[in-house]
C-alpha cells in the first residue's frame, strides 16, 4: 500500500548527486526541488480565466548541478522516455544566439526556462535531473521540471525573487518550447504551494487564497491508471479552441464571464459539441468556487459531491475521460469513507484523485485494485510546500 513520502525525498536527492558524480566526475554544489501537483477540482478552467483548486504534492523533481567555466550547459536526466537520449548539451543562450526547441523533447522544458529566465545571463553548468512524478500521469511532471530548473537558476544567477513572474516565465517556456498552450495553474502551485493547504487560484487576476487541508482525519489518494496521455497532440488545443469559439459567440472575453442561461440561449448557433464544451467550463468554474468554500467549512460531503459532478462533466461534456479513469472513480465511490473521486489533469488517461477518511485509505486501495481491469499505482499524499533550494 502507498505511504506518504517526504517532499524533496532524500533518496531522490542522493540518487541525483551520485549520478552527477558519475556523469561529470565532480560533486554537485547546488540543488533545487519543485513539486508536482494534483488538482482537486477545476479542470480545463485555467485557460478560460476561471478558478482552480490544486495542491502541491510530495512527489517532485530534483535538479542538482554546478557552474562551469565554459559556456556549455550539459544536462543528464533519469526521467527521459525510453526512446530518447538521457543527456543533452548546448551552449548557454546569448542575445545574438538564443536557444531553440528540438530533440530530445524533455530538454525543451529545461531549455525554455533557461531562455526565458529573468535573472542575469545564464552561465555554463552541469546538471542532473531526477523525478518521481509519473510521466504522463496528469500530475504535472512538466511544470515540476520547469520550476525546479528555474529554482536552480535562481541560485546560479539570482533574479528579483518575484514569484508570479517566476511562474509566468515557466508557463512561457512550456508554450514556446514544448508547444503546449497550458494555463497557469501547474506552474503557480509548484511555485506557491504551502504545506497543509490547497490553493484557490483565480486564473484571471492571478490572486490566490490558501484553503486549509490539514485535517488529520482526511486523506488524499491519487490512483494512477497507468494509461499514458500525451497532451501535445490535437486534443488539448482543440478543446481550447472550442472554448474560445464559444466565448466569442457569446460576446465574452472568456467563458469566465458567461452564465449557463446565456449559453442555453445561444445553443442553436453553437453546435452541440462546442455547447457541451462550454457547459462543462461554466459549470466547473462555479463548482470550484463552491468546493473551496466547502473545504473551508470542512464540509467534506459537499466537496466530494462536487468532485463527482466534475468527473461526470469531464466525461460527458468535455469528453476527456477514458474507460479506465471511469472504472477507477466508480470503484472508489463504492468504498465506505470515500467522500468523492474524479479524474484529474488533462485527461485521456493519467490519474484520479479521491478525498476520503484516512482510516479508509487501505481498504480503498485494495478495493480499487480488485475492481480495476488494469494495474493501478497508488500515492497517498498531503499538501506540500512549493519549490525551494535544497542545502547540500
Amino acid at each position: 500500500m502507498a505511504e506518504p513520502q517526504e517532499p524533496g525525498s532524500s533518496s531522490l536527492l542522493a540518487a541525483a548527486r551520485r549520478a552527477h558524480e558519475e556523469a561529470f566526475g565532480g560533486a554537485a554544489v547546488l540543488a533545487a526541488w519543485a513539486p508536482g501537483r494534483v488538482n482537486l477540482i477545476g479542470e480545463h478552467t485555467d485557460y478560460n480565466d476561471g478558478f482552480v483548486l490544486p495542491m502541491a504534492l510530495q512527489l517532485g523533481t530534483v535538479l542538482v548541478g554546478s557552474p562551469t567555466q565554459d559556456n556549455t550547459i550539459s544536462i543528464v536526466t533519469s526521467s527521459a522516455e525510453a526512446d530518447e537520449p538521457h543527456k543533452v548539451q548546448f551552449p548557454a543562450p546569448r542575445p545574438n544566439s538564443p536557444l531553440s526547441p528540438g530533440l530530445p523533447r524533455w530538454a525543451n522544458y529545461v531549455k525554455g526556462v533557461i531562455q526565458h529566465y529573468r535573472g542575469g545571463p545564464v552561465p555554463g553548468f552541469t546538471a542532473v535531473v531526477a523525478s518521481n512524478v509519473p510521466l504522463g500521469g496528469g500530475l504535472s511532471s512538466s511544470a515540476s521540471l520547469e520550476v525546479a530548473t528555474y529554482t536552480f537558476l535562481q541560485q546560479l544567477c539570482p533574479d528579483d525573487g518575484d514569484l508570479v513572474a517566476k511562474a509566468l516565465a515557466c508557463q512561457k517556456a512550456e508554450h514556446t518550447f514544448a508547444g503546449m498552450p497550458c494555463g497557469i495553474m501547474d506552474q503557480f502551485i509548484s511555485v506557491m504551494g504551502q504545506e497543509g493547504h490547497a490553493l484557490l487560484i483565480d486564473c484571471r487576476s492571478l490572486e490566490t487564497v490558501l484553503v486549509p487541508l490539514s485535517d488529520a482525519s482526511l486523506a488524499v489518494l491519487i490512483t494512477n491508471s497507468n494509461v499514458r496521455h500525451t497532451l501535445t497532440g490535437s486534443e488539448y488545443p482543440t478543446r481550447r479552441r472550442q472554448c474560445e469559439e464559444a466565448a466569442a459567440a457569446l460576446g465574452k472575453a472568456s467563458l469566465r464571464d458567461a452564465t449557463l442561461p446565456e449559453l442555453e440561449e445561444a445553443r442553436s448557433s453553437l453546435g452541440d459539441e462546442v455547447f457541451r464544451r462550454a457547459r462543462h467550463v461554466i459549470g466547473e468554474i462555479a463548482r470550484t468556487s463552491q468546493a473551496a468554500q466547502a473545504l473551508q467549512n470542512k464540509d467534506y460531503k459537499t466537496f466530494g459531491k462536487l468532485m463527482v459532478e466534475s468527473h461526470n462533466s469531464l466525461r460527458d461534456d468535455f469528453e476527456v475521460s477514458c474507460p479506465e479513469l471511469d472504472e477507477l472513480v466508480a470503484a472508489a465511490l463504492e468504498v465506505k469513507g470515500v467522500y468523492g473521486s474524479r479524474m484529474t489533469g488533462g485527461g485521456f488517461g493519467g490519474c484520479t484523485v479521491t478525498l476520503l477518511e484516512a482510516e479508509a485509505a487501505a481498504k480503498a486501495q485494495k478495493h480499487i485494485q480488485e475492481k480495476y481491469s488494469g494495474t493501478a499505482t497508488f500515492y497517498l499524499t498531503k499538501p506540500s510546500a512549493g519549490a525551494k533550494a535544497l542545502p547540500l
